[in-house]
């Protein structure tokens, strides 16, 4: 996969565990974990905004681009 989550850098750099940042943002735990995995096949903006709103952070700090 070319795309890589780095959300569990961010959420480490916030102190935050991944149950806090779902409740915060309104989803489960488990959609959380696809996504932090990679396995995730799409990311709604609303999600993203979310996340980013709560950690204070860009989304090219979370999802980046690695040639393969």
């Amino acid at each position: 996969m070319s795309i890589v989550v780095n959300l569990d850098i961010v959420l480490a750099e916030h102190n935050m565990k991944s149950k806090e940042l779902a409740e915060l943002i309104g989803i489960t735990e488990a959609n959380l974990s696809i996504l932090k995995s990679g396995k995730a096949k799409a990311i709604r903006f609303s999600t993203l905004e979310a996340i980013c709103k709560v950690l204070e952070c860009q989304p090219a700090d979370i999802l980046e681009y690695r040639a393969e």
